[in-house]
């Protein structure tokens, strides 16, 4: 896949008329104990503006990204520490402690233009394996919130990449100043302001982001951190390049639904009352299939943690709040248990854990914290708890909606920040409402193992192929990428039985063709993967049969 080439970077500062005062926000226990993770980066596949001779407007995107950051003004800041000298009490040095704010001087937030000729959309969505690749795409790599304060960083980058046959628009956001929520209303308030070309007289109907923190209650601010130097807080720097792939795999509206009655009827059968929502039945499936596909032994514990917003949880904050409102619901159990237990109590464990947050809770932790800093450290947290599995965002979180006035959205992806072994990023699904799709980072060979286990990835699918078929079918596709003779279509027949029957037309995803062979968890029956389009891309089919992973040309399943 072809190398990105930066064209052009800029500081572009924030647009308004009135350009606040400068002033300082200080960061809450929220905010400073996620100072120690990468930034937040997501972006969406766009189609070629078609009025403009397939080229980008870039200078028409820059100038409603600076009236966004002016909407956003504090996000044009720049982070800042200070040291506050020991007490003259006869305490030690080590005593002297460390604040770090949040100061609103409007120097800009970095914009880049550049382009990727050789990369298609068929390279990114046509695998069910997201390509490296996409991880370029994205600004302010490989930093940690920390990072901004000694270089005087942006808190906030955007890259536009033009593609061969499309547009790349990632946003990377320092996560020390905000959360998934917040991050998704930037990227809705850019794309509603370029969709409205710069006509001043359009209702923006993304609310204004409140900066206020007062709600959080009373606490010394900024909070004092028991630290003599900024190094002291990040720790020991691992700059690995992440041993993880990852996957992007939809689950249908349908399909979802189906998960959600099947985890709530067997909690009915024990007399849980508890519903178990879409979300925690989904998660579930994947808890129990990650525990497959990394060969647990019975005995071994597995935990699984949602990052939970506290907004609509917790009383007093508003609901366009601009800044990190994430607190952690960690479920626990066995392997065997998950396994034998069944998708319903897996739900239910991964229900009591987010349930268990209210006010009062989220109140104890915040005036703790300042007592006890911890801070969020992803590689020491993976090392010590190796069968962890951890999910971030939303499927509420707008995507689809971000048209920036040529077409909306095909696909949405993320950068390589905070890859760990274990992540599952949420979305929501293309398409009908009820979709959800999981971007997933395993291990390569934990990750080849979950995809070819046919309980996990049969969800997604309307219905088993019979063994014949499946026999049938992987003869065919050793005739390779289409017909012999040239303008020869394949037998009729063939194509009418499998669009009429087997085909899953809701399916919008490609497959992962490196799987070779790849044997499937639960014993290799037949059972056929086909998608008709991937996001409007004409995709192979997957096949398993006889315990390999059968690649059938897209031919076959037109």
């Amino acid at each position: 896949m072809g190398d990105v080439r930066i064209m052009s970077r800029r500081m572009v500062r924030p647009e308004t008329t009135a350009l606040p005062p400068v002033e300082t926000i200080h960061l809450t226990p929220w905010d400073l104990k996620s100072i120690t993770v990468e930034h937040i980066q997501k972006g969406v596949l766009l189609p070629k503006p078609p009025t403009t001779g397939g080229h980008v407007d870039v200078e028409r995107l820059a100038s409603s990204f600076g009236r966004a950051l002016g909407r956003f003004y504090p996000y044009a800041g720049r982070l800042d520490a200070a040291v506050v000298p020991a007490s003259n009490d006869g305490a030690s040095p080590q005593c002297q402690s460390l604040t770090i704010s949040l100061r609103c001087g409007g120097e800009g937030a970095e914009f880049i233009h550049a382009v990727a000729p050789s990369v298609t959309v068929a390279d990114i969505t046509a695998s069910l394996l997201v390509p490296r690749a996409v991880w370029s795409f994205f600004p302010l790599d490989g930093l940690l919130g920390a990072d901004a304060i000694e270089g005087s960083l942006p808190l906030l980058a955007a890259q536009v990449t033009e593609l061969a046959d499309s547009v790349f628009i990632a946003v990377s956001m320092n996560h020390s100043v905000a959360d998934g929520m917040t991050f998704w209303q930037f990227f809705n308030t850019w794309s509603e302001l370029s969709r409205a070309g710069g006509n001043d007289d359009v209702m923006i109907s993304t609310p204004l982001p409140v900066f206020d923190r007062s709600f959080l209650g009373s606490f010394t601010v900024p909070i004092p951190l028991p630290f003599g130097k900024l190094e002291d807080v990040v720790g020991q720097r691992v700059h690995l390049f992440p041993s993880v792939q990852e996957c992007f795999l939809h689950f249908s509206a349908a399909s979802v639904k189906n998960l959600k009655t099947k985890a709530n009827d067997e909690m009915s059968g024990y007399g849980i009352t508890s519903t178990i929502s879409s979300l925690q039945a989904l998660l579930a499936h994947l808890w129990r299939a990650v525990c497959r596909a990394r060969r647990l032994a019975p005995d071994q514990e597995t935990t699984y943690t949602v990052l939970v917003g506290c907004r609509g949880r917790v009383g007093g904050i508003p609901a366009s709040y601009a800044g990190n409102t994430v607190e952690h619901a960690t479920a626990k159990s066995t392997a065997r248990d998950i396994l034998d237990k069944g998708l319903g109590w897996a739900a239910w464990l991964l229900n009591e854990a987010v349930a268990s947050f209210d006010t009062a809770y989220a109140s104890d932790k915040l005036a703790s914290w300042p007592q006890e800093p911890r801070f969020m450290r992803l590689p020491e947290l993976v090392a010590a708890t190796p069968t962890w599995t951890v999910t971030g965002s939303s499927p509420r979180f707008d995507v689809y909606g971000n048209d920036f006035g040529w077409g909306a959205p095909v696909t949405v992806r993320s950068g390589a920040g905070n890859k760990i072994d274990g992540k599952a990023t949420v979305y929501k699904g293309r398409g009908c409402g009820g979709s959800i799709a999981l971007e997933v980072c395993l291990a390569p060979q934990a990750l080849a193992r979950l995809v070819a286990d046919e309980e996990f990835m049969e969800v997604r699918l309307p219905r088993r192929l019979p063994m014949k078929v499946a026999a049938r079918l992987s003869v065919a596709s050793s005739l390779g990428e289409g017909p012999r003779t040239p303008g020869r279509r394949p037998r009729t027949a063939r194509r009418r039985y499998l669009r009429g029957r087997w085909r899953a037309r809701d399916e919008a995803d490609g497959l992962l063709g490196s799987l070779g062979s790849e044997e499937p968890a639960g014993g290799g029956r037949g059972v056929g993967f086909f998608h008709s389009r991937s996001e409007g891309v004409c995709l192979d089919g997957v096949l398993l049969c006889g315990g390999k992973v059968v690649v059938v040309p897209w031919w076959l399943c037109a």
